[in-house]
């Protein structure tokens, strides 16, 4: 029986009202994927404490305050949830027909990375600055190539018109694609290069595309990476990293210190590890750009093998969740948007951690949600937004 004031007189408060609603069935709380939401955030509580590790006594960085770096990441976080909780907000069908406005916009601000404006870190010219604020458009290029190639490849088949994207419709999408990533090798950032080259992949694949254009276009990647190479785009110290990945003996002292330094990081924190902000390594500050790319090895040194298992671990519930919602969206679209968040995902953080252990080349790109950096963590929520957007809007079943 309820009350005059609209509220359950048999014992069941406002407060039991407002719980009950909020995790009915069908209410947007309960359809959350929570195992993918919890472990994003612990993954970036976790990238808290090895940032802070990494930077409290690096007085050069870090401004005399050892909390500097800390605070940023946390706030960066807390950032980077918002625009989840905006992103679930407008929901993946309602991005989908402002792409136009958002690939031009992505579009726009790199090329203003190329202009006087840009500002170039780590011989990478792909930052804009203003007031003390960095952001680096190339991170959002990825999310823009995949909403924009999904837009395009699921447009006739999610209206019934075709079963499969014909061909016409896979060269648009190649080619909407193509754009930023030629801006993109105009700055040069070779990572962002190769997380986009497997986004397309995955998207194709995951679209139904035929066969022969994945074959085609992995042809068409050795013969660019082949071009590339002849025709000099790569700077000097882009060509260096490949070449002491090649070859780890060729410069220990140089441009192999890096991944040397790592390597003995990673090697020396054994099964459970040396304790947090107890890494010889790490605390002599030994390995370069360690809150960002090479993170990892914060955690393989203090955390252990156990540790980095599991960081590994959490990343892997995120990919399996992710295509968990690939697998069940009702819709060719949302299949793309996850199938190309999982590419990108999983791409990246074997990339991160393969180069930490000398089975990659040093690419420059951050650890999802670890590392340090506001771009690329407001760019990994706002895909995990995107995934609980697919999930949330999917149909219910009886």
């Amino acid at each position: 029986m309820a009350g005059t004031n609209g509220f359950s007189v048999s014992g069941y408060g406002p407060e039991r009202s407002t719980l009950s609603r909020l995790m009915a069935r069908d209410s947007v709380m309960r359809r959350l994927d929570w195992p993918i939401l919890l472990s994003s955030i612990a993954l970036s509580l976790i990238g808290s404490a090895l940032v802070y590790s990494a930077t409290r006594n690096r007085t050069v960085i870090n401004q005399g305050d050892p909390y500097y770096f800390l605070i940023r990441h946390l706030m960066n976080t807390g950032i980077g949830v918002a625009l989840m909780i905006g992103t679930i907000w407008l929901g993946h069908r309602t991005l989908r027909t402002a792409v136009p406005i958002l690939y031009g916009a992505s579009i726009f601000l790199m090329l203003l990375v190329l202009t006087p404006l840009g500002d170039t870190i780590n011989g990478q010219r792909n930052w804009l600055s203003a007031g003390g604020v960095s952001l680096q458009p190339a991170e959002f290029a990825k999310i823009t190539i995949i909403l924009g190639m999904a837009m395009l490849l699921a447009s006739r088949v999610d209206a019934g018109d075709k079963q499969y994207p014909d061909h016409r419709t896979v060269l648009q999408a190649l080619a909407l694609a193509a754009v930023p990533m030629l801006v993109v090798l105009l700055m040069p950032d070779l990572g962002t290069i190769m997380v986009a080259v497997i986004i397309v992949l995955g998207v194709l694949l995951a679209s139904g595309a035929s066969n022969r254009w994945v074959f085609g276009l992995l042809g068409a990647g050795v013969l660019g990476a082949v071009a590339v190479w002849k025709l000099g785009i790569l700077d000097a110290y882009q060509i260096n990293r490949f070449a002491a990945f090649a070859n780890p003996a060729l410069d220990p002292a140089g441009v192999g210190y890096n991944t040397n330094q790592a390597r003995i990081a990673i090697g020396s924190g054994g099964l459970t590890g040396t304790g947090l902000f107890h890494g010889s390594q790490t605390t002599g500050q030994f390995v370069p750009e360690q809150q960002t790319d090479f993170v990892f090895t914060v955690a393989g040194e203090e955390l252990g093998f156990a540790g980095a298992g599991l960081i590994l671990l959490l990343l892997g519930i995120v990919l399996w969740r992710a295509c968990r919602i690939a697998r069940e969206t009702t819709e060719l679209y949302g299949t793309i948007v996850a199938a190309g968040i999982i590419a990108w995902f999983a791409f990246q953080a074997f990339e991160n951690v393969g180069m930490t252990l000398g089975i990659m080349p040093v690419a420059g790109l951050p650890l999802p949600f670890v590392s340090y950096g506001g771009s690329s963590m407001f760019a990994v929520w706002v895909a995990i937004g995107l995934l609980q957007s697919i999930r949330v809007q999917r149909p219910m079943s009886a």
